[in-house]
């Protein structure tokens, strides 16, 4: 998928739900809730177990209808494995040059993360897509993302980390350009009682709450 398409579809959803699970089927049976609520992206971290084979199933299972991510990828060779696997967007929790220039070598999305100004900015001048703020929360959460937005207006900036559903609205006036959502919707409690349906249901009231803050 064009690069370009896939930052758009990131960008219109406004939603990166993110996947941390104790096994790869775990994993899967996640992604189906998350899609069954009306969420179309997924971010599944390199913590996964047999991550890649997650990211490869989940693709195979929803082909186009689903967009599926890498997070938590460290290094160039993880970046590589997981595009073959089908990723067409990655994400870091850190500002690592050698995954952004291969994502843009291979025209794949690209989401770096950062904490400051600075970092910000380098990695948006590396050539981010967009530059993930991690963890927002314990930087101030809203109050600072829209302090980062005052002087950088040009970057775009996705939160993650503490991102409530209560808060979405805040974020959003903020200007915060999608959202990254873990456990506030991967609920561990509903995984573990396999209550998928309490995922899905968390997964609407995101999406609902998104386009709301955007009117």
């Amino acid at each position: 998928m064009a690069r370009n398409i896939v930052t758009k579809e990131i960008l219109d959803v406004g939603l990166i739900p993110v996947i941390r699970a104790s096994s790869s089927a775990e994993a899967i049976a996640i992604a189906k809730a998350i899609e069954a609520g009306g969420v179309s992206i997924v971010e599944v971290t390199m913590t996964v177990p047999r991550a890649l084979h997650v990211i490869e199933k989940i693709t195979d299972y929803f082909g186009d209808k689903v967009l599926v991510g890498a997070g938590t990828v460290l290094d160039s060779e993880t970046t590589r494995s997981a595009m073959l696997s089908g990723a067409e967007f990655i994400v870091s929790p850190v500002l690592k040059r050698s995954v952004i220039e291969i994502c843009k070598r291979y025209s794949k999305t690209v989401i770096p993360g950062a904490m400051t100004p600075t970092e910000v900015l380098t990695a948006w001048e590396a050539g981010a897509d967009l530059v993930k703020i991690f963890p927002c929360d314990s930087l101030g959460g809203a109050k600072y993302l829209k302090a980062l937005k005052g002087p950088l207006p040009q970057v775009l900036l996705i939160p993650t980390g503490g991102v409530k559903l209560e808060l979405v609205g805040n974020f959003i006036s903020a200007g915060a350009s999608a959202l990254g959502v873990g456990s506030e919707l991967v609920n561990k409690e509903a995984v573990a009682s396999q209550n998928f349906e309490h995922i899905s249901s968390t997964a609407r009231k995101f999406l609902q709450a998104i386009h709301s803050a955007r009117q």
